[in-house]
């Protein structure tokens, strides 16, 4: 996969009508349909500031929520559009439609430094078909397609892909931040390179443990996937997370490691309780002995200690997923310790998408991190090795 792809910066935009995709698909209050967090149209602000401030006319689309190719009204865009004017403190043209007539008639009338807002792309059937009559439709109303939907690259959509075929495609500074800094990670790291790996289900993470163990000096793993790979070499883990088809695979990652001389780190301990709970007692249990009674939701003391020390003289640390139930304030502590020591570690640090952004955010280490991804599923398929169509329709430097 090449990551080295032309950015806004790298064409003449000046004059050009522009399409432009965006994650704009942002977290709503169910009752009132008030936007709750802005953070992703706050993220798209530069590349719309800069292809304002260089003379082009924005055409911004974007996907919100899964309204399954029906017109929800619950989902239209509409708030966005108001959210997003008031952020660049100039109005935002909404179209009442994706591709239909409102939309065709608003993308020409646009001028120069004027911008407007394209109805949910997924109110359109052949979206997520990737359609190219549909992507023919929303390439004819632009002269240059511009990705910066990061979140959105793994997948391979009518806005996303599709208008590739019909328009010369760059990517915006989002997307080609995430690109440049996730791509060294994984190419050219500054060494000790160290994985941090957590989240539940070993299943999720089966190919960006097997990816990485090619590339990184150290995998530590963390979360409600340790205890599968506790009870894969015998141990008791009560009525912890366990994916009992995933053992072979367990003592085969373990062997992978030895073979490659990556150490593969694991938790000794772990803070167990009684029931899932946020009021639940914590105890310190071993890793290997944890009573029939009782369930893994962190990782305890001497595990913290140990994969602390793992981070301390690190060049890049790619850390994805909680390291327990980091939503319990009892059962915090892990993930609010691997945050902390990645902050203090000096290291390059690029935090993948989802839950342990969030974390970092919630627990106020955000500052301190080189690199948040914006994108769950994508960042998580970057980490696997795997080919993203939304980059790789894009015009290579």
């Amino acid at each position: 996969m090449n990551y080295n792809k032309k950015t806004v910066k790298d064409v003449e935009v000046s004059g050009k009508k522009v399409l432009l995709r965006c994650d704009f698909n942002v977290p709503q209050d169910k009752a009132t349909g008030a936007i709750t967090s802005d953070k992703r149209i706050v993220a798209a602000l530069p590349t719309i500031q800069y292809l304002l401030e260089n003379g082009a006319a924005v055409i911004a689309c974007s996907h919100l929520g899964k309204p399954k190719g029906e017109r929800k009204m619950e989902l239209s865009l509409a708030p966005v559009a108001k959210r997003l004017g008031e952020l660049l403190q100039k109005p935002v043209t909404f179209a009442a439609d994706t591709v239909g007539p409102d939309a065709k008639a608003k993308a020409a009338a646009l001028k120069p430094g004027e911008i407007m807002l394209l109805e949910n792309t997924r109110f359109e059937a052949g979206e997520t078909k990737n359609d190219p009559a549909l992507a023919k439709e929303l390439a004819s109303m632009a002269e240059l397609y511009v990705s910066d939907a990061f979140g959105s690259v793994h997948r391979a959509h009518a806005s996303t892909v599709g208008v590739a075929d019909y328009l010369p495609a760059v990517s915006g500074l989002l997307v080609a931040r995430e690109l440049e800094v996730m791509g060294k990670a994984l190419d050219d790291p500054k060494r000790p390179f160290v994985a941090v790996l957590g989240g539940a289900k070993v299943s999720d993470k089966i190919n960006v443990i097997n990816n990485l163990l090619s590339k990184a000096d150290a995998i530590i793993i963390g979360g409600g996937m340790a205890y599968t790979f506790a009870k894969a070499q015998g141990g008791s883990i009560g009525q912890s997370l366990l994916e009992a088809d995933k053992q072979d695979y367990a003592l085969e990652m373990i062997a992978k490691a030895k073979d490659k001389g990556v150490k593969f780190l694991l938790p000794v301990d772990t803070l167990a309780a009684k029931e899932f709970s946020p009021d639940a007692q914590p105890v310190v249990v071993d890793t290997m002995a944890i009573p029939d009674d009782m369930q893994g939701l962190d990782i305890g003391p001497k595990s913290v200690q140990l994969f602390c020390d793992a981070v301390k003289g690190a060049g890049t640390i790619v850390w994805n997923g909680p390291m327990g139930v980091f939503e319990f304030d009892a059962f915090a502590g892990g993930t609010r310790a691997m945050a902390q020591a990645m902050a203090e570690s000096g290291a390059v640090t690029i935090v993948g998408g989802g839950d342990s952004a969030a974390a970092v955010e919630q627990l106020g280490f955000a500052d301190k991190i080189t690199h948040i991804s914006t994108g769950g599923g994508a960042s998580l398929e970057f980490l696997e090795g795997k080919e993203l169509p939304g980059v790789a329709c894009l015009q290579d430097k």
